[in-house]
């Protein structure tokens, strides 16, 4: 019940919270920074309010509902990603340089926000190209205009964007996999658990687990790319040549 004095529920209903009036790029950054901290099971417009030191109900006028903060975050992991290319410098000459660069700021950002990367595949899955984020939406962009500047055809050039686009989330994901058991272990097989594992059932996956827990990094992330590329200006070699 609100009071006289203009504290207590009556503020907190307002958009004014503990760091001053609210606007979207601060819902999101503290959205964001808590789900870095506790994961995304954490996220809920109660718990972002109290983030905030405001009620939920004034959240809802810069996010209109849970999905729409949900795509709020992936529109700030792609507004982080623009950012981090701006200062690596724009405007690549060379096309696979520039996919290059792409890929590899953007496994900046999701090693930089792990918690949220389930996001990339679990809102794009759901939202249809024309009512995603715009930083998304310049991100298909920018990439499809260097596979244009390579000379492939409309076909390819949706082909190898799909390709792409595969390859860089889903070795992202694989990535960020968990595959520790117990973090208190020091000895490497107890550490990844390797006693739940069957030798006699899965005897190559309980050989190759502890390769397996190394992450690739860019190198591998550099090396799978080529390889990709390498098939799609082998073929359409081939077929020019044809």
């Amino acid at each position: 019940m609100a009071n006289g004095s203009g504290t207590g529920p009556a503020r907190r209903a307002s958009d004014r919270g503990r760091y001053g009036r609210l606007n979207q790029q601060r819902v999101l950054t503290t959205a964001l920074a808590l789900v870095d901290r506790e994961g995304l099971s954490a996220l809920s417009m109660r718990r972002l309010g109290t983030e905030l030191g405001v009620e939920a109900m004034a959240l809802y006028r810069y996010a209109a509902s849970k999905d729409s903060l949900l795509d709020g975050l992936v529109e700030a992991l792609y507004l982080e990603l623009e950012e981090r290319l701006a200062a690596d410098g724009d405007g690549d000459s060379d096309w696979r340089a520039g996919l290059h660069r792409i890929a590899r700021e953007t496994y900046a950002v999701c090693l930089t926000h792990p918690q949220a990367v389930p996001l990339l595949a679990t809102r794009l899955l759901a939202v249809p190209l024309a009512r995603r984020p715009a930083a998304v939406l310049r991100d298909h962009e920018r990439v499809l205009t260097l596979l244009r500047a390579a000379g492939f055809d409309e076909v390819t050039v949706a082909d190898v964007f799909r390709a792409f686009t595969a390859w860089l989330l889903g070795y992202v994901s694989v990535e960020l996999r968990p595959t520790v058991d117990n973090p208190e272990e020091t000895d490497p097989a107890f550490r990844l658990g390797l006693h739940r594992i069957s030798a006699k059932e899965l005897p190559t996956l309980r050989e190759t687990a502890a390769a397996l827990a190394e992450q690739g990094g860019t190198e591998g992330l550099a090396a799978g790319l080529d390889a990709l590329l390498d098939s799609f200006t082998r073929g359409s070699a081939s077929a020019a040549s044809g």
